[in-house]
């Protein structure tokens, strides 16, 4: 769930998950088959392959989405990095956690002005403690057009 969840963009195939979840293909198939037929997740044919992806229009997908975040203490994340850190203009999930692998390290980019690094250090350490994983903060100043999950963004109002 949390492959198709913490980003909609995300999207496998049955090899794929096989390989990176180190579980048969027979397994995989039998979970993405419930899934599908749940409709939680769509497929569709690329490139002589069945692609899943999270179903957007499913009634419960911001509910699910939600979840999984609150899961991986994204919420929290968020909350932290906006109270005292300073004119924050957007915060970026990178890694490995936004192609939706549960690694135990999440990657965040900071992006703004003025923002505290003395703050950032400190709430790297709290923020493990309370998620049980490791976070990497990036700080960059101004706006970034990079890929990643964008959790927030001000001039996006997100």
């Amino acid at each position: 769930m949390i492959k198709f969840f913490v980003n909609s963009q995300n999207h496998s195939h049955l090899r794929g998950l096989s390989e990176e979840f180190g579980e048969s293909t027979n397994a995989i198939r039998k979970e993405l088959n419930n899934l599908t037929n749940a409709g939680i997740l769509v497929k569709h044919s690329a490139k002589n392959k069945i692609e899943y992806q999270a179903n957007v229009r499913h009634p419960f997908y911001t509910n699910i989405r939600d979840i999984i975040r609150k899961h991986l203490g994204l919420d929290m994340l968020l909350e932290q990095i906006l109270e005292r850190i300073g004119e924050v203009e957007q915060v970026i999930l990178t890694g490995d956690i936004a192609r939706g692998s549960d690694t135990g390290t999440i990657d965040v980019l900071v992006s703004g002005e003025n923002l505290n690094h003395e703050y950032l250090n400190h709430l790297a350490k709290r923020l493990e403690d309370l998620i049980d994983r490791k976070v990497i903060f990036t700080l960059a100043p101004g706006r970034i057009s990079s890929g990643g999950l964008v959790l927030f963004d001000r001039q996006a109002g997100i």
